[in-house]
């Protein structure tokens, strides 16, 4: 096995819940270090999403709107060279609506009042990177297009998604520390989302994650991780302190409270971890990611597991 390989497979799941408590994550798509020239990986990974209510604009949780969900993302990384990177990805989410009736300022509709489950594909993903480095270290410029499969329903709590496209430009960098730690990595990433406008209502995001790995043996990988998100732009819809203002804030027209699932000012931090084994051609995974703090978004937790198989298509 080449030492490329062999670094991607030790970098591989340091940000596997880098979406988490928002959908199925990239599994591959946070990474600073790219398959060699040939080698193909495809990732079969699920996750269940536990939403116990919702951080309102002064970051009180507040016990309304829970919902639960899981999925499973299909995800294929292609190493075009042994710098350029290819990736395509789509998950199947399923969400059901478990809360009781939400304040009178939210709509109950529908598809959460039968409390049963909603199913469809989401949204595909196409990622390009482009790896600047070698061991021990790795700058990887990247550039991704989402783009919603079909229109499906996102009004509501037991939706898949928000029905928007994306265009989102990032860096991941990486570096093994070999001198100081030896089978201990680093990485960071940042990633900018141009998102499409609803009402004209910006809604822009930032999201920075960050991940300490150990290979505590060849075939045993442990991470801990921190993710940041900051829309900018979007809506606050206040809180019942008063604080910055009371519902429904600037969720203040028949048209906004429509559109209001995806245009809240949705930034959080979460925290989590994870583990990854090698079995030659595969590598199994497991990870958890928890709300840590935030406004205008969900809380709660996501738990993950998957496979990857590595295979070289220049044979």
């Amino acid at each position: 096995m080449t030492v490329a390989v062999k670094l991607t497979r030790q970098a591989l799941f340091t940000s596997v819940v880098a979406a988490a408590l928002a959908s199925v994550p990239s599994t591959v798509g946070a990474q600073a270090f790219t398959l060699p020239q040939g080698v193909g990986a495809l990732t079969v990974a699920w996750q269940y999403i536990d939403n116990t209510g919702h951080r309102n604009s002064n970051g009180d949780l507040v016990k309304v709107g829970q919902s639960v969900s899981t999925g499973v993302l299909f995800e294929m990384d292609y190493g075009v060279t042994d710098r350029l990177s290819g990736t395509i990805g789509v998950p199947y989410i399923f969400a059901k609506y478990t809360g009781g009736v939400p304040p009178p300022i939210i709509p109950y509709l529908p598809v959460d009042t039968c409390h049963c489950w909603h199913s469809t594909f989401q949204d595909i993903s196409l990622t390009a990177r482009y790896r600047l480095g070698d061991d021990p270290w790795a700058v990887t410029p990247l550039v991704r297009y989402v783009q919603p499969t079909h229109d499906y329903n996102y009004r509501g709590e037991a939706v898949v998604g928000r029905d928007l496209r994306e265009l989102q430009f990032g860096v991941n960098a990486g570096v093994r520390l070999v001198g100081l730690l030896p089978g201990a990595s680093l990485q960071a990433g940042y990633v900018y989302s141009f998102v499409q406008k609803i009402l004209n209502v910006p809604n822009d995001r930032s999201n920075v994650s960050l991940s300490i790995g150990y290979a505590a043996t060849r075939r045993l990988y442990f991470h801990a991780d921190g993710y940041w998100q900051k829309t900018h732009g979007g809506l606050r819809i206040g809180s019942g302190t008063g604080d910055p203002f009371f519902p429904p804030g600037e969720v203040n027209t028949p048209e906004l409270l429509h559109e209001h699932d995806r245009i809240l000012k949705d930034n959080y931090r979460h925290a989590g971890g994870g583990l990854s084994y090698s079995l030659g051609a595969f590598d199994v995974f497991a990870s958890i990611s928890k709300y840590v703090s935030g406004t205008d978004t969900h809380n709660g937790q996501a738990y993950t597991a998957g496979m990857t198989w590595y295979f070289n298509l220049s044979r």
